[in-house]
């Protein structure tokens, strides 16, 4: 793993496919993990779907953040709060008066965009100078103009702005207001987390590079939280272990960095910031954050609603608003992030072969079971094998074109394993295992299959 200091500019050793972002797009449509919203109308603006392979994919890193965070740890509690909430939530967080970005448009087109993603894009010109990035047209910006990012609806039969809500930005807010319920409900003591997974909506201006950044996406964020005077020892802790959780997912680390918010990059609640950053064919790129937000949530809707939320430790006596520590990643970007890095083009036998390495226990489809020939009794015990394996792994079976080519497609699936029922399995019960990554296949079995991908799993 690197930091900017060691790693800013740097090249990444591997490197990445050339074109690697088309050639994604084109294989999540292929075989079925995103397809773009509404696409026989023409499709909406930066929002997507998760096909078959896409929503397995996005459970079980769902999941895995989920064992991670909660179900392993005696100190943090799950949450599910609503998307619309009371108005005044989101005057209290800030987000009605500053959750807004200056905006500039091109007299030309009539398109917004965000004014520091033209300065990033174009830092050798001043904005008189900026080149529209959808007609080409240079030095027709407007002056900048602050821009809403919250979605707003009404709520109730009138529209009016007494009925009117938002679609939650973020999930965390949902956290703190109900700071006191998880705390004495599940009578927890400092320090203690609440974690939760949920979708939330930001109306960008300048979406792009594919399921990176959407309009509607999922975040997985635990709020921690603890005593005052301890927090920055909380948040070198969980800034490790964040890192190290991503690392065991199988993300290389040379493509991994660590960013700190400079003085101009924090934002009004927070104390001290720090992004996790992939190194993306397009660049540098955060998608998870760890932040030290002090008491400023809690202390704001203490004074905004009236209602006490403090913490009273009973070893001390004393009566205190805890500081919270905040780990925010985006389901969405973590799942680029995976297939970017799983994604390769090797050369096997003259061909070549398209594969995604993901780590086993992420993988859509944990094993494909094919029969070499759809006679002989051949497609009989394939399903029956299937059969006995579904439920404790995902299997998919398959007898549809050459051996060769169901191979190439379950490659591209991510499948780590192969299962091919042949001439020698009607005389031995055995069929071969292939596996992904060394192309190696070993006879096993019938009977002994669940027992080897468990096996074989566990060493991942």
């Amino acid at each position: 793993m690197s930091s900017d200091d060691t790693a800013a500019g740097g090249q990444d050793p591997q490197g990445h496919v050339p074109d690697l972002m088309d050639r994604l797009v084109s294989l999540c449509k292929q075989r079925g993990f995103v397809f773009q919203s509404s696409e026989i109308y023409g499709g909406l603006g930066s929002v997507y779907d998760y096909g078959p392979l896409g929503v397995e994919l996005k459970r079980n890193l769902r999941e895995a953040w989920w064992r991670e965070m909660v179900t392993s740890r005696e100190d943090v509690e799950g949450l599910e709060t609503g998307i619309l909430m009371n108005p005044e939530v989101w005057v209290a967080s800030g987000h009605v008066a500053g959750f807004t970005d200056p905006l500039v448009e091109c007299r030309n087109c009539h398109r917004r965009f965000r004014e520091d993603h033209l300065s990033e894009e174009q830092p050798d010109a001043e904005r008189g100078q900026w080149q529209c990035p959808v007609c080409g047209v240079t030095g027709e910006f407007t002056e900048p103009r602050q821009f809403n990012l919250m979605f707003r609806t009404f709520m109730g039969p009138v529209e009016d702005e007494g009925s009117v809500a938002y679609l939650r930005p973020e999930t965390a807010q949902g956290t703190y207001v109900n700071f006191r319920n998880v705390q004495e409900s599940a009578r927890q003591k400092i320090p203690f987390g609440v974690a939760q997974t949920g979708r939330s909506f930001r109306n960008e201006i300048t979406p792009g590079n594919f399921i990176f950044r959407t309009r509607e996406f999922e975040q997985m964020e635990l709020q921690y939280f603890v005593e005052p005077g301890t927090d920055d020892e909380w948040l070198a802790t969980w800034r490790e272990r964040r890192m190290e959780w991503l690392v065991g997912l199988g993300i290389r680390e040379e493509r991994l960095r660590l960013h700190r918010h400079g003085p101009d990059e924090l934002a009004h609640y927070a104390k001290e910031a720090w992004d996790i950053q992939y190194r993306f064919p397009f660049g540098w790129q955060e998608f998870e954050g760890i932040h030290n937000r002090t008491d400023f949530d809690l202390a704001s809707h203490q004074e905004h609603s009236g209602k006490k939320l403090e913490y009273f430790d009973h070893q001390t006596q004393e009566r205190y608003i805890p500081y919270v520590i905040e780990t925010a990643i985006g389901l969405d970007r973590l799942f680029l992030v995976v297939l970017a890095d799983a994604y390769a083009e090797e050369e096997v036998e003259g061909d070549t072969r398209t594969v995604l390495r993901l780590k086993p226990s992420l993988a859509p489809i944990t094993a494909a079971i094919f029969p070499l020939v759809k006679k002989d009794g051949m497609p009989e015990i394939a399903h029956a094998i299937a059969d006995d394996l579904r439920g404790r792994f995902a299997v998919f079976h398959d007898e549809s074109g050459s051996i060769g080519r169901r191979y190439r497609r379950q490659d591209e699936a991510g499948t780590p394993f192969c299962i091919t029922v042949d001439g020698q399995t009607t005389e031995d019960d055995t069929v071969t295992v292939r596996d992904r990554d060394t192309l190696e296949q070993v006879r096993v079995p019938i009977s002994g299959l669940a027992e080897h991908l468990t096996t074989a799993m566990a060493g991942e």
